[in-house]
């Protein structure tokens, strides 16, 4: 596991806010980093479709069993708990009871604006810092990095990173992009996503 420089920031905000919002790129570590910070704390990943289900057909109930607080990943899977959250949140009226996270960041964000405003801290998660990687300085070490780049399963995992970024492109198109806009030629799309990153480069 590698540590994240933001963790102190996030206890602080769990031990002041009565919920905290960590978006940020799919992969970069949010899941990660809100098992380490709050090992202790129960966790339900709403991507996984029967706990999801639950959530949606008994929202009451399903929160109502988490009286000290919860991590809910991917709550952009179940915004309709963001409605029930609040009236949790109002009625109680402590601190850390529950931390949210969510890959999509703008879905995200537009619900909670309307649920959670003066409710929840909000925190950005980007992938690795040089800090984080604690890369020696060397010249062939700083050009593995510019081309493995930043996520933190690359590095911790030792994947190959020509594959893990392929299959990270393909999960960003047919998952996240997909559900925000409607791409109607995903081979052209393709083809922007690496002149971005041929411009990114130069």
């Amino acid at each position: 596991m590698i540590s994240r420089t933001i963790e102190p920031v996030f206890k602080n905000l769990v031990a002041k806010y009565p919920v905290v919002t960590i978006t940020g790129p799919r992969q970069s570590g949010k899941t990660t980093l809100c098992r380490m910070a709050f090992p202790e704390m129960p966790y339900e990943n709403l991507e996984i479709p029967d706990i999801r289900q639950y959530a949606l057909d008994d929202p009451r109930g399903f929160l109502n069993r988490y009286q000290t607080g919860v991590i809910l990943d991917e709550i952009q899977r179940a915004p309709h708990l963001l409605s029930y959250i609040q009236g949790i949140v109002d009625e109680k009226q402590g601190a850390g009871l529950f931390i949210l996270t969510g890959s999509q960041q703008f879905e995200v964000l537009n619900t909670i604006s309307q649920s959670l405003a003066g409710r929840t801290a909000l925190l950005r998660l980007l992938p690795l810092s040089l800090a984080e990687i604690q890369v020696e300085n060397t010249p062939a070490a700083i050009d593995r990095l510019i081309l493995s780049g930043f996520y933190p399963r690359i590095h911790a995992q030792h994947l190959d990173f020509t594959q893990a970024m392929g299959d990270y492109v393909a999960t960003y198109v047919e998952r996240d992009i997909r559900q925000l806009v409607a791409i109607k030629d995903l081979s052209l799309f393709e083809k922007f996503l690496k002149l971005c990153a041929g411009r990114t480069g130069q």
